[in-house]
C-alpha cells in the first residue's frame, strides 16, 4: 500500500506544479487521461493498457474513442470490468471543467450509470473525483450534487486513499468490498431502477398509441392493432438506439417530429431503414403505412426519447436490460371493447402464472457455458462448425441473446489467437480498433447469428422482440465507420433476415393436433391461439443433421388444466413418458426438448423443482432416470426470480445412459460465481438410488442414512392399513363453516341441525401435540343427505346457493353432487367421529396431535384412524422432520408439504423393543398433558417454565425415538444440523 501512496503523491506532486498549464482551457481530456487518470487507475492495479493482452471480451478496461454528437458525448471514457462484467463507469473531463457545481457532466455521468444499471460511477478530471449513486434516476432539474455520494480534491487524495482503494481498486471488487459499499449506500432517495422506468415508458406510449388507432382505425382487428403497436414502437426503439450508437444521424427521429403528418414522415425513414438494414423488422406493409395516427402522439413519444427529457442514454443500455423489460412488456395485451376502445390488460396465463419471470443474466450465463461451452471445448471456430443453439421457449430472448454474446466472445477468441491473427486481418474476419484491441467484422458477426441461433415461441410478439433483441446485439460496439466498411466491400445488408431462425409456433403442438377435425370449425381466433408447429418441417436442416446441439431455456410456468381438455387430450397422446393429468406445462417441454437434441447434445433449463417430489412428477421421474443426468442444481425457496417464489432449479441432460448426477443444494444467493460455487459444493448422487416417488438429493451419508431409517420399518401406509386421510373439501368455505353464534342459531331454529354440525380445525389449528380450538363448526351435509330434514341449515346454504351450484360459472368445480353437499363426500365419516392422530399439511417441522374432540379437519390437514402414541412421538420426533425434507415438497422459508402421499412413507418400527416403547408411551403422556397445562396458563411465568418442560421431554423423546431406529451418534448428529 506504501508503494502505490508513493506513486500517488508523485502523481498529485506533478499536477500541482503545473496546475496552470493544466487547468489552461488548451490542455485536453485526452492528456488529462493519459497523464493522471490511466496512472491513478494503475494505483488500484487496474491494468488500463492491457498489458496482459487480455481477449477483448475479457479486458479489465474499456477506454472508448470520444464520439460527440449535438454537443454530447455518446460513450463513457472508461468502462471498469471483471471477467467481461461491467462493474463501474468513469467519465473523464479535463481540469479547466468545474466538478463540484457544473450540472452537465454530473448529469452526463448518471445517466450512463443509470441506463446501464450500474449503482456506481465515478466522474473526475484528477483535480477532482467524485462517485455518484447511478441507481438515482437523474432529472434534467437536478443540481450537480443530486446522487453524489463522495467528493474530495487531488490535495486529499493521500488522506483518502485507503476508502477509494478498498472500495474500486481490482481487489476490491475480487473481495466484495465494492459491493459492500454499494448496500451500505443503497435505498436513498430517488433511487429506482432503470429496467422499471423504460418499462413504464414504454408502457404509457403502449397505451396513448392503442388507444390512438383503435378509435381512428374502426377497421383494425384486435390482432392486428397489437401486432401494429408492437412493431412502431420496436423501430422507433431501434432507430433511437442506432442513433445512440452513431450508425444513424443523432436527431433522425426528432426531426420527423417538428412538421405535420409526422408518422407520414416515420414511414419514410422506415423504408430507408429496410433498405438499409433488409432486417425485417422495416418490411413495409401497406395497412401498417396506411393507418391514421395523430400527430401529438408520436410528437410526446419521440420528445420523450430525447435530451433533456430522457435519463436514459441508449448507447450503453444493455441488451439483456432491454430483453428485462420487454419480457415484463410482453405480459400485457390490447384488447377491444365493444366500443372499438383499446384497453391494456394483463394476459391471462400471466395473471395465472403469477406474473412474469425473467430469468437472470447470471443463471443464464451458466446455463450457456455449461453447454455451449462444453460443446466448444474440442472444436476448432475457426472451421465454422454446425452447431446450433435452440431456446424453444425463447420469450424476449435472453436465452438466445446470451449464447449469441458468448460465442461472439469465443469466435473473437478463436480469429485473435496469435496464429491466426494477421490471416484474420487479411481476410476480413476482424478488424483493430486500438492497441492490443480487435472486433469481429459485421458479417462475420451475421454468420454465427443465422448458423447458430434458433428459437420459437407461441407469441407472435415475443418472436419479433428476441429478433430486435439479437438484432440490437450484433449492432453492438458499430458504428458510422464499421457500417461504411461493410457497404464498400460487400453488397450484404447491415443486418441478417432472421425469419428462418426465430418462428412463431406451439412448441409442443404439431398439425396432426386437427386431424380428424372439422377446421371450418375453427375461426382465426381458435387457430391462432393453438399455433401448431412442425419441428421437422420448419427446420429441414437442423433435423437432417440429427439435431439441435444445444437447447436451453426457461419454459413456461403454466398449469396444465388452464389449457382445456383438447390440450390434455393430445397430451396424453404425445407425451406418453411423462404425462400426468395435473402437470405443469414445463414437464412436457422436457420430453420435448430431449426429442430435439442430438444424440451426443445437451438439454439446459431452469425449472421449478416440484417435479423432483410431487405426484404429477412420478411419470417425468421414471423417464429422466432413463437418461444422462449430468447436473442439478437446486435453489430450493431462493427468490432466484424477483418477486417470486419458484422453487427453481438447474438441470442438464440428454439422452445418454445414465450415470451419477452431480448435485449441488445452493443455501443462499450470496455468491460471486454460481460456476465457482458448483465446483465447490457439488457432490455426486447414485441414480439408482433415486426413488420414482419422490427424488433426494442427498450426499453419500445422508443417502446412507436415509436407506437406513427406511430398512428400519415399514410405510406408515401399510402400518396403519392404508387409514391415512386427507380432511374435507367443502369448495365454499363461507357456507359451510360457521362461527359458534351461527351454530347455536340454527340449533334453536331446528333442533335436529345438531346431528350434521362438527367441530372443525384447520391445518393451522394444529401444533406439535396440540390443538388450538378455534370456535369454528362444519356443516357436514353429504350427497346422500335429505336436505328438507334440515330446514335452517338449507335456510342457511341457500343464501349461497348461486356459489355451491357445481360445474357453472362463479360456483364450484364441476362434479355429480347436489348444491348443498360438500365438494368431496368423505367415506370415511366414521374414522372422523373416533379419537384419532392429526396432522397440519404445511409445517417447518414434522407435527402432529391427539385428537379426543373428534374434530373433522379441512383440505389443510391429515387424519389417521389411529391412536397409537408411539406413532404419535415418532410423527413429532426430529428424524421424521429430517426425513420429510428430504423426500417432501418444499416450501417458503424452510416449511414443507406434510402431506398423505409423504406422511405414507414414513418408516415405522415393526415391533419396538419393550423398554424404550414403554419410556416413550409415558413421555407422550406428560407430553400431553404439559401441552394442555401450557394452553390454559395465564401467567408468563407459568408459561415459560411449562414450556421448558415441554422442551426437555421433547429431547428425551427424540433420544428414544433415535434408539428405536438404531442410529448411531452421526446419524444423530446429521440429523440434529440438518433440523
Amino acid at each position: 500500500m506504501k508503494e502505490k501512496i508513493e506513486k500517488l503523491k508523485k502523481l498529485c506532486n506533478s499536477f500541482q506544479s503545473n496546475i496552470k498549464e493544466y487547468k489552461n482551457n488548451k490542455y485536453d481530456e485526452a492528456n488529462t487521461r493519459v497523464d493522471f487518470i490511466d496512472k491513478f487507475f494503475e494505483c488500484l492495479d487496474w491494468d488500463v493498457r492491457n498489458n496482459s493482452n487480455y481477449a477483448e471480451s475479457y479486458r479489465e478496461v474499456v477506454r472508448e474513442d470520444k464520439v460527440i454528437i449535438e454537443g454530447k458525448p455518446k460513450a463513457p471514457d472508461y468502462s471498469f470490468r471483471i471477467g467481461g462484467v461491467r462493474k463501474f463507469f468513469l467519465e473523464a473531463k479535463k481540469p479547466s471543467v468545474n466538478i463540484k457545481d457544473e450540472i452537465e457532466p454530473a448529469f452526463q455521468i448518471r445517466r450512463y450509470g443509470y441506463t446501464a444499471k450500474l449503482p456506481l460511477s465515478i466522474l473526475t478530471d484528477f483535480e477532482e473525483f467524485a462517485i455518484y449513486d447511478t441507481r438515482i434516476k437523474p432529472e434534467k432539474t437536478d443540481k450537480a450534487s443530486v446522487g453524489r455520494i463522495f467528493y474530495c480534491t487531488y490535495e486529499e487524495y493521500e488522506k483518502h486513499f485507503e476508502f477509494i482503494y478498498n472500495t474500486f481498486s481490482k481487489e476490491a471488487i475480487y473481495k466484495g468490498s465494492f459491493d459492500k459499499y454499494i448496500i451500505e449506500n443503497k435505498n436513498k432517495k430517488g433511487s429506482s431502477e432503470v429496467d422499471k422506468e423504460f418499462l413504464s415508458l414504454i408502457e404509457d406510449w403502449r397505451e396513448s398509441l392503442a388507444k390512438n388507432v383503435a378509435i381512428k382505425n374502426k377497421n383494425l382487428d384486435i390482432f392486428s392493432l397489437n401486432n401494429s403497436v408492437q412493431l412502431i414502437i420496436d423501430r422507433i426503439i431501434f432507430l433511437r438506439i442506432a442513433e445512440d450508437r452513431n450508425m444513424e444521424k443523432y436527431g433522425l427521429l426528432a426531426d420527423t417530429s417538428k412538421n405535420k403528418e409526422v408518422y407520414k414522415n416515420l414511414n419514410k425513414i422506415f423504408l430507408k431503414a429496410n433498405d438499409k438494414y433488409n432486417s425485417g423488422l422495416f418490411k413495409p406493409e401497406k395497412w401498417i403505412f396506411d393507418l391514421d395516427i395523430d400527430d401529438k402522439v408520436f410528437q410526446n413519444i419521440i420528445k420523450s426519447l430525447y435530451y433533456p427529457d430522457c435519463p436514459y442514454e441508449l448507447s450503453v443500455l444493455p441488451i439483456e436490460i432491454l430483453g428485462n423489460i420487454y419480457e415484463q412488456f410482453l405480459g400485457k395485451t390490447i384488447r377491444l371493447t365493444p366500443s372499438h376502445q383499446a384497453k391494456v390488460e394483463e394476459k391471462e396465463e400471466v395473471r395465472k402464472a403469477g406474473g412474469v419471470y425473467y430469468t437472470p443474466q447470471y443463471i443464464v450465463h451458466y446455463i450457456v457455458q455449461n453447454t455451449i461451452g462444453e460443446k466448444l471445448k474440442d472444436v476448432d471456430l475457426y472451421n465454422h462448425p454446425k452447431l446450433t443453439v435452440l431456446d424453444p421457449a425463447c420469450g424476449s430472448g435472453s436465452f438466445l441473446v446470451g449464447a449469441y454474446s458468448f460465442l461472439l466472445d469465443k469466435y473473437l477468441e478463436s480469429y485473435t489467437d496469435k496464429k491466426r491473427l494477421d490471416k484474420s486481418l487479411k481476410n476480413g474476419l476482424v478488424y483493430q480498433v486500438s492497441q492490443n484491441a480487435y472486433r469481429l467484422s459485421i458479417g462475420i458477426k451475421q454468420n454465427i447469428l443465422l448458423h447458430h441461433i434458433f428459437g420459437v415461441d407461441i407469441d407472435s410478439q415475443a418472436v419479433e422482440v428476441t429478433k430486435l433483441s439479437l438484432l440490437l446485439k450484433l449492432m453492438e460496439d458499430e458504428n458510422s465507420e464499421s457500417a461504411d466498411r461493410l457497404f464498400k466491400h460487400s453488397d450484404i445488408k447491415l443486418l441478417p433476415d432472421l425469419h428462418n431462425n426465430i418462428k412463431c409456433g406451439n412448441s409442443l403442438i404439431g398439425s396432426d393436433f386437427y386431424e380428424e377435425k372439422d377446421l371450418s370449425l375453427f375461426g382465426k381466433t381458435e387457430l391462432r391461439k393453438v399455433n401448431t408447429f412442425d419441428w421437422e418441417k420448419e427446420f429441414v436442416d437442423v433435423f437432417n443433421g440429427g439435431g439441435f446441439d444445444c437447447v436451453i431455456g426457461n419454459p413456461p410456468y403454466v398449469r396444465q388444466e388452464t389449457l382445456g381438455e383438447e390440450f390434455k387430450l393430445y397430451a396424453k397422446d404425445h407425451f406418453k413418458a411423462t404425462f400426468s393429468g395435473t402437470a405443469d406445462l414445463y414437464v412436457y417441454f422436457i420430453e420435448k426438448g430431449l426429442s430435439l437434441l442430438k444424440k451426443d447434445g445437451f438439454y439446459s433449463i431452469i425449472v421449478a423443482n416440484k417435479w423432483m417430489r410431487a405426484n404429477y412428477g412420478e411419470a417425468l421421474r421414471k423417464f429422466l432416470k432413463s437418461k444422462r443426468i449430468f447436473e442439478i442444481i437446486d435453489f430450493g425457496d431462493l427468490p432466484v426470480f424477483k418477486s417470486a417464489t419458484t422453487y427453481p432449479c438447474i438441470i442438464k441432460l440428454n439422452n445418454d445412459k445414465p450415470q451419477n448426477i452431480k448435485t449441488v443444494q445452493v443455501k443462499d444467493l450470496d455468491f460471486g460465481s454460481l460456476q465457482e460455487l458448483v465446483k465447490k459444493e457439488a457432490y455426486k448422487v447414485d441414480w439408482k438410488s433415486l426413488d420414482d416417488k419422490g427424488w433426494s438429493l442427498s450426499n453419500q451419508k445422508e443417502s446412507a442414512l436415509l436407506e437406513k431409517i427406511k430398512k428400519a420399518g415399514i410405510p406408515l401406509g401399510e402400518y396403519v392399513e392404508g387409514k391415512i386421510y386427507r380432511g374435507v373439501v367443502t369448495g365454499l368455505n363461507e357456507a359451510f363453516v360457521i362461527d359458534e353464534e351461527t351454530k347455536n342459531r340454527l340449533i334453536k331454529e331446528d333442533k335436529k341441525s345438531e346431528q350434521i354440525l362438527k367441530p372443525y380445525l384447520r391445518g393451522r389449528d394444529i401444533q406439535r401435540y396440540s390443538i388450538i380450538s378455534n370456535g369454528l363448526w362444519l356443516i357436514f351435509t353429504l350427497r346422500n343427505t335429505d336436505i328438507s330434514k334440515y330446514p335452517a341449515i338449507e335456510k342457511h346454504l341457500n343464501k349461497f346457493k348461486q356459489s355451491l351450484m357445481p360445474g357453472v360459472k362463479g360456483g364450484r368445480a364441476a362434479g355429480s353432487y347436489p348444491w348443498f353437499a360438500l365438494q368431496s363426500s368423505p367415506s370415511f365419516e366414521d374414522e372422523l367421529n373416533k379419537k384419532k392422530i392429526i396432522l397440519p399439511a404445511i409445517v417447518n417441522k414434522a407435527a402432529a396431535a391427539y385428537d379426543e374432540v373428534r374434530y373433522f379437519g379441512n383440505d389443510k390437514t391429515t387424519f389417521i384412524a389411529s391412536t397409537d402414541l408411539i406413532l404419535l412421538a415418532i410423527l413429532n420426533s426430529s428424524l421424521i422432520t429430517y426425513f420429510y425434507k428430504n423426500i417432501a415438497s418444499t416450501k417458503q422459508g424452510g416449511y414443507f408439504e406434510q402431506k398423505p402421499m409423504y406422511i405414507s412413507q414414513v418408516p415405522i418400527p415393526k415391533s419396538p423393543a419393550l423398554k424404550p416403547k414403554d419410556k416413550v408411551i409415558s413421555l407422550v403422556e406428560q407430553m400431553l398433558s404439559s401441552q394442555k397445562e401450557l394452553q390454559f396458563a395465564t401467567n408468563d411465568s407459568d408459561k415459560k417454565l411449562l414450556q421448558q418442560k415441554c422442551d426437555l421431554v421433547d429431547k428425551q423423546i427424540n433420544k428414544l425415538i433415535y434408539e428405536l431406529y438404531g442410529l448411531n451418534e452421526e446419524d444423530i448428529s446429521i440429523i440434529e444440523n440438518s433440523v
